[in-house]
């Protein structure tokens, strides 16, 4: 069956994936193929010191991607869509989106991206023995209870965004293990909630406003593969203005952008693991079994299935390199020169290579926020040398690729070295792993492990979703490790680099030096 006639037939696969600025939906076959895409741009708001966007732009957004991937398949196949063979939401992790029994929005949507919550979290986790990062949903709940905030007494329910867009399309208050086991820490035993730190939670909620115990709160945990409801009439009108979508479509449990960054990137079998490199930069990787202890840089959520993943995230990555090649674009516009944007991120990515293995002692920071993994709450940019220093200009690049990896590279050797977390295989996807042989050779280093890129990895999240619906849909008894490799990454192409042994010293002799030189980083932050 050609895509026209698969479309046609409503056996299309659907994920919608809401990121922090683009809204991204994907249709493809159940091999994965991708047929169609959609999109829409969207940012998020400070509203009284809290970062969010509105319900209405949730909805709006959610409308116009849908609608843009259904103009992409206009133009493409020259038909109308009635229908999918199975539908999946994604959206960013954790945040906070609490209801009333009415099912009314108590407060704006508080984002991830707000760190208004360290007295709760601190709390937590001494109180669970157990990381609970700000970002988490019940960081930013207890911090609720703890600010005495009106709202609390009135909460009937509390979910996160891919949560709640899933529950108005079904009417099912659910979410996939992945995305849950950033709201409250899940038991690897019996993949749900932990039992006995709901218990302890209660406990401390006792002196509260809170009207429920914290069980009743929380959305139901589905794991991959399991059916979280369908496509009700009220549903179809929200997502399609056409009128066009039919109801009664599957909808595979709702997941958060870590879950299906690791489906897209087959990086879901024990001692595989991801890269994500953008804007921000996170790694996961799945674990043969729990870590010795606590370990505030270190995040311990789930897969979609259920594994347990150790997870370092980091606020800044490619954005410093960028400013630098915005300088050498002007550098040539005061030639005259036309400048081509591709090319020069790939010339300038590229000299790196020729820089010396710990960039001749050339040390950059690139913090424009804070960066809690090396404890810093503001950032400043710095970029240090002494007079000896081979200060050149593949240094400097080296330094800004560096630099980008040396914040994560301090987390996952908590990991790695300390922990002795075995790692087969790493994939990297995202803006720093564009120029080729470039990102994977040097995060390979920083790692110590093979890094690989697969052509599929820049279809994201959206597509990872549409993976999960598929799965839902054609597992067939296969987990869904076996599913992604025996049928969606069979016959994948993808670059695959080893790390090299001269790297390797170069990037851990940087990586002292980096550690060293974090007073610099603060002196920057005080007096700048």
């Amino acid at each position: 069956m050609g895509a026209k006639e698969l479309i046609e037939a409503g056996k299309a696969y659907l994920g919608i994936e809401f990121g922090s600025t683009r809204i991204k939906a994907v249709a493809c076959d159940e091999a994965g193929e991708v047929l169609a895409i959609g999109g829409f741009g969207w940012e998020n708001s400070l509203k009284d010191g809290i970062w969010t966007y509105s319900e209405e732009e949730i909805f709006a957004g959610l409308k116009a991607c849908y609608s843009d991937l259904v103009k992409d398949i206009k133009e493409k196949y020259g038909i109308a869509v009635t229908s999918f063979a199975g539908i999946g939401i994604s959206a960013m992790m954790h945040g906070y989106l609490a209801f009333d029994s009415n099912d009314k929005l108590l407060v704006p949507f508080r984002t991830w991206r707000n760190t208004i919550t360290g007295e709760a979290a601190e709390i937590l986790t001494k109180e669970f023995n157990y990381n609970i990062p700000q970002r988490w949903s019940i960081s930013h709940l207890y911090q609720a209870m703890l600010n005495k905030e009106e709202h609390v007494k009135d909460i009937d329910f509390f979910t996160t965004l891919a949560g709640f867009v899933h529950w108005k399309l079904t009417g099912k208050k659910v979410l996939g293990v992945g995305d849950a086991s950033g709201m409250f820490p899940i038991d690897m035993s019996t993949g749900n909630y932990d039992e006995k730190m709901i218990e302890k939670f209660d406990v401390l909620a006792k002196e509260t406003a809170l009207a429920k115990g914290l069980k009743d709160l929380l959305p139901e945990v589905l794991s991959a593969g399991e059916n979280a409801g369908i496509l009700t009439p009220e549903g179809a009108a929200l997502l399609d203005e056409s009128g066009n979508l039919l109801a009664g479509i599957p909808l595979c449990p709702p997941e958060g952008d870590a879950g299906t960054g690791m489906v897209a990137t087959n990086s879901v079998k024990v001692r595989t693991g991801n890269i994500s490199a953008g804007t921000s930069v996170f790694a996961m990787v799945v674990l043969e079994k729990d870590l010795s202890k606590v370990y505030p840089e270190i995040d311990l959520v789930t897969t979609p299935d259920g594994a347990l993943v150790g997870m370092v995230h980091c606020n800044n990555c490619t954005s410093e390199i960028n400013n630098w090649v915005k300088i050498f674009k002007e550098f040539q516009e005061l030639f005259g020169m036309t400048v081509d944007m591709n090319e020069l991120f790939t010339k300038l990515y590229s000299v790196s290579l020729d820089g010396d293995k710990d960039c001749g002692g050339v040390l950059l920071y690139n913090y424009l926020s804070g960066e809690p993994v090396t404890g810093f709450e503001k950032g400043a940019l710095v970029l240090a040398r002494t007079a000896e220093d081979n200060f050149s200009l593949a240094n400097l690049m080296r330094s800004n690729l560096y630099s980008a990896m040396a914040t994560l590279k301090v987390g996952l050797d908590l990991m790695l070295k300390e922990e002795g977390v075995k790692v087969d295989e790493m994939w990297g996807h995202g803006g720093y792993f564009k120029t080729k042989g470039v990102g994977t050779k040097i995060a390979a280093a920083a790692i110590n492990a093979p890094v690989s890129v697969m052509e599929t990895a820049s279809e994201g999240g959206a597509w990872g979703i549409a993976l999960l619906a598929a799965y839902m849909d054609k597992k067939n008894g296969k987990s869904l490790s076996e599913f992604l490799s025996d049928v969606i990454f069979k016959n994948a192409k993808c670059e695959k680099c080893m790390p090299d042994a001269g790297d390797v010293a170069g990037f851990d002799a940087y990586i002292e030096k980096y550690k060293a030189g974090l007073a610099i980083e603060k002196a920057a932050v005080d007096v700048l």
